[in-house]
């Protein structure tokens, strides 16, 4: 059975996908509710009605109560180890960080989406790689009602920090996109798309565990 997006709490809601996944379900009819959880309130969310900002300065601090009564959790949470300081502080971050959210959800009926990446591989000699695919490790092994996990590809988009190398390739990207099929599987997407596909699989998918991959999210519209 599927269910409708009534009330969503998102994490890492002022980051590229995040934004773009806030702006969507703003627009979504059936969602009356959504809360962003933030370290400081963010003026990108302020003149939308359906969202209201919940502070917080350290994530790790967030309860129960905090997040009880949501039809949907998205989480699209994620640094890189040059913006987090140091392999510890991306671990943080990206694992410890996210894995404490998913906690939260486990025995209720809240349907959790996570962001991951194309290369999400425990066992992967890259730590990036190795960090998303011990996130979904763990996630997999929780008792929770409903898991979608989203693996883009590079992602297209103005960030509000500078990712040299990223940035260096969707510059490149740009200008030969014309020549790339829509069948590369390895083909950069958009945040709006991968927004999209969360927004999208959480209201269809009717499997306990479902894996996206970058080509689900690339014929996103």
């Amino acid at each position: 059975m599927t269910k409708s997006i009534k009330k969503a709490i998102v994490i890492g809601a002022t980051g590229l996908v995040g934004k773009a996944l806030i702006n969507q379900l703003q627009q979504n009819p059936n969602c009356e509710k959504i809360t962003a959880i933030v370290r400081r309130e963010s003026a990108d969310f302020k003149n939308l009605d359906k969202v209201e900002q919940f502070v917080i300065e350290d994530f790790l601090l967030l309860n129960d109560q905090d997040v009880s009564g949501y039809s949907h959790a998205f989480s699209c949470l994620g640094s890189t180890i040059k913006k987090a300081g140091s392999k510890e502080a991306f671990y943080n971050i990206d694992f410890e960080m996210n894995a404490h959210f998913a906690d939260l959800f486990e025995m209720t009926e809240t349907h959790f989406v996570l962001v991951s990446a194309m290369g999400a591989n425990a066992g992967s000699p890259i730590f990036y790689n190795q960090v998303k695919g011990e996130l979904e490790q763990y996630i997999q092994k929780l008792n929770l009602y409903r898991v979608s996990i989203i693996r883009p590809s590079l992602l297209l988009g103005e960030r509000q920090e500078q990712r040299t190398l990223e940035d260096v390739v969707q510059k490149f990207y740009n200008k030969v996109s014309h020549l790339v099929p829509n069948s590369f599987k390895y083909k950069p997407v958009t945040a709006d798309q991968v927004a999209h596909t969360m927004v999208d699989v959480a209201q269809t998918q009717t499997e306990k565990f479902e894996i996206y991959d970058n080509l689900r999210i690339q014929n996103a519209k």
